[in-house]
């Protein structure tokens, strides 16, 4: 008999691998009946799953979450019933840091507004005043987090000859070695820095950690990105401090609320572009996700230790 697994709507090639020995009850259709013989959630989504839904599931012996971040799960719960929780750490770097470059330079040189205008009828005749950009090569990159993505974004932004600083919750002597990142207060950092980059996890230290006085505190010319969570950036401070030019600009893979009301001011801005929540998104990171997501599943299903157990 195949264990009842509680999930979100699933891409068509996680189905294989998942219903070998699993029977998916989605969410938003299981009955009391599929709560109360779950014997594991895989979190594909940002579904919620807090006290009360573990209250449903009597039998569940697992939470596998499908990405690193979990701030969708109440971990304490979890760890009071006794209730393991696996992610993906690791797989997601390179490709979120890829995005993190993407969208650095993305808004530096004003690609989305420059494409719309190459497509325009307003477009007839070469103009070398038009659209000026900011220069990567050699500016200085301050990044918020400087764990596993943070690294890489390093790893990548040497190459573009920048200046790295950085802010963690405490130093990391390895990263300043090999990249010669220089460790700073977050108002340092953020005064000093052409690009910020915010690679940070979601914590109650980190939620709301960039509002109107951080924003403040950054150039002119400075440029946010955000590849950590919507959480971490007060929405409307950016907005204001968009449209009032305060910063150049900014660069989001994420926001609050996710996905931001069809008719938010912030939308409307044309020095800011948006990724809909694609750090990790590409064929070979989503796959590696999907083999690391089953095993942490079925590891808590046969009562073995997970091989990412979130701690």
């Amino acid at each position: 008999m195949k264990d009842i697994i509680l999930t979100d709507p699933l891409p068509k090639f996680f189905l294989p691998p998942a219903q070998v020995r699993c029977e998916l009850r989605y969410f938003d259709s299981a009955t009391d009946a599929d709560f109360a013989a779950a014997r594991g959630i895989l979190a594909y989504g940002h579904v919620r799953i807090d006290a009360p839904m573990m209250d449903r599931c009597p039998q569940l012996r697992v939470i596998s979450n499908h990405g690193v971040g979990v701030d969708h799960i109440d971990l304490q719960a979890a760890a009071a019933r006794g209730i393991p929780v696996g992610n993906t750490p690791g797989c997601v770097d390179a490709a979120t840091a890829d995005l993190t470059i993407a969208l650095m330079l993305a808004t530096a040189r004003r690609l989305v507004v420059s494409d719309a205008f190459a497509r325009s009828a307003e477009f007839t005749q070469y103009n070398p005043a038009i659209l000026i950009g900011q220069e990567v090569t050699g500016s200085t990159l301050g990044i918020v987090g400087m764990g596993r993505i943070g690294c890489e974004v390093a790893r990548r932004a040497k190459a573009f000859q920048m200046r790295l600083l950085y802010h963690n919750r405490s130093r990391r002597p390895e990263a300043e070695a090999e990249f010669g990142a220089e460790y700073r207060s977050l108002d340092d950092l953020l005064q000093e820095s052409d690009f910020v980059s915010l690679n940070c996890p979601l914590t109650a230290e980190t939620t709301g950690l960039i509002g109107a006085a951080e924003l403040g505190k950054m150039k002119p010319t400075g440029i946010l990105l955000n590849l950590a969570r919507g959480q971490v950036v007060d929405t409307q401070a950016l907005y204001e401090a968009l449209r009032d030019e305060k910063i150049q600009a900014a660069g989001l893979d994420v926001t609050d609320p996710e996905p931001l009301p069809r008719d938010h001011p912030l939308l409307q801005l044309s020095n800011v572009i948006i990724t809909p929540h694609l750090g990790s998104a590409t064929g070979r990171t989503r796959h590696t996700m999907m083999q690391r997501t089953l095993e942490n599943l079925f590891a808590g299903l046969d009562g073995k230790p997970l091989p990412n157990e979130v701690k």
